[in-house]
């Protein structure tokens, strides 16, 4: 028969064993507690922002030494261990990422892996030509402003995208609205990116409603583009719009300053009588119709009101100096307009 007792002198042997195997799952269990608040608690000042770029071939251990110094993980080792433990310091991307002292450890890990790169925001206003948009995009630092205006013209470029083939550029194309873009985007991108959402917003019922007032696509880019420089109050749109078109109508030159200062190389900002007098293919003082080409790029609104104008007799419009404009049927009318509220007589 055997004894199922145990001799005292294994429990001699067997509680220290007991005892030493609970004090190291403490130990374990408390080393685990503590990575883990390490690696789920923000450890940088809250107010801390940082667009960190990871280059590519960059080690991981490069970063996490970097991030360190940065303030966002209070220990390098902690930092890399953990990465390690979940599979992450393998699948870090590069690019540029906005981080915050709001993130944890985790949170940056997950954002580094992910690939969700920081987006520069590059914003066009409606009525800028092509040389104020390449100025944006070289403020921003994603491009120069020689690399773009040189692609805004040149034909093996424009033959990619697409566009009218009386377009002599992509001056008029480039719809005005905000963009984001990874920092690693070319100027080629970024030029067709803007000319997509052009095409995205000049719809087939645009291009009909052209038509049936005998504009093609890029006459109708052409008219809006006019309008929307001439405009100073967005109401007055089709208001300019039935202007243009009533002139047009009449074979009556358009008359417009901005197409005036659009051929002026280098202009000074004071338009002259000498300058309605130059002769420049943009010149609508000069020159019958509408000029060979956009000269700003046109909002919706304003490409709507090319092909959606206003029905009136008017022919003329002055400027009231506060934004909006004086609509008139007549010359005679125009004159005492201009009288009124140009020369305050």
């Amino acid at each position: 028969m055997t004894d199922t007792h145990a001799k005292p002198g294994t429990l001699k042997i067997i509680w220290p064993l007991l005892l030493l195997v609970v004090i190291l799952a403490a130990i374990v269990g408390g080393g685990a507690l503590h990575l883990s608040r390490f690696y789920k608690t923000p450890q940088a000042d809250p107010n801390l922002t940082l667009i960190y770029t990871i280059h590519r071939g960059q080690s991981f251990d490069t970063t996490a030494r970097q991030l360190t110094q940065a303030g966002f993980c209070t220990s390098e080792a902690k930092f890399r261990f953990m990465a390690t433990v979940y599979g992450l310091d393998k699948k870090v991307k590069a690019g540029e990422y906005l981080l915050s002292g709001t993130m944890s450890p985790e949170t940056i890990l997950s954002i580094l892996t992910r690939g969700k790169s920081y987006l520069h925001k590059i914003t066009i206003p409606e009525g800028f030509t092509m040389a104020q948009i390449a100025e944006v995009v070289a403020k921003s630092g994603l491009g120069t402003a020689e690399r773009i205006q040189t692609l805004c013209v040149s034909p093996r470029f424009l033959a990619t995208m697409g566009l009218p083939e009386e377009a002599p550029s992509l001056e008029g194309y480039l719809f005005p609205e905000t963009y984001f873009f990874e920092k690693s985007v070319s100027e080629e991108a970024i030029l067709a990116t803007m000319v997509h959402r052009f095409k995205t917003i000049f719809t087939p019922t645009l291009e009909e409603a052209g038509k049936a007032l005998g504009l093609t696509p890029h006459k109708v880019v052409t008219l809006a583009s006019i309008i929307e420089k001439e405009t100073g109050a967005a109401v007055e749109r089709p208001l300019i719009a039935s202007v243009f078109h009533n002139r047009l109508r009449k074979k009556m030159r358009l008359e417009t300053d901005p197409t005036v200062i659009y051929g002026i190389e280098g202009f000074n900002g004071n338009i002259t009588r000498k300058d309605l007098r130059r002769k420049t293919p943009y010149n609508t003082y000069v020159i019958k119709g509408l000029p060979p080409g956009p000269i700003a790029s046109p909002g919706l609104a304003a490409l709507t009101a090319a092909v959606h104008p206003e029905k009136t007799a008017y022919l003329y419009f002055v400027s009231k100096k506060d934004g909006t404009h004086h609509f008139s049927p007549t010359f005679k009318e125009h004159k005492r307009a201009v009288r009124r509220y140009q020369l305050r007589r």
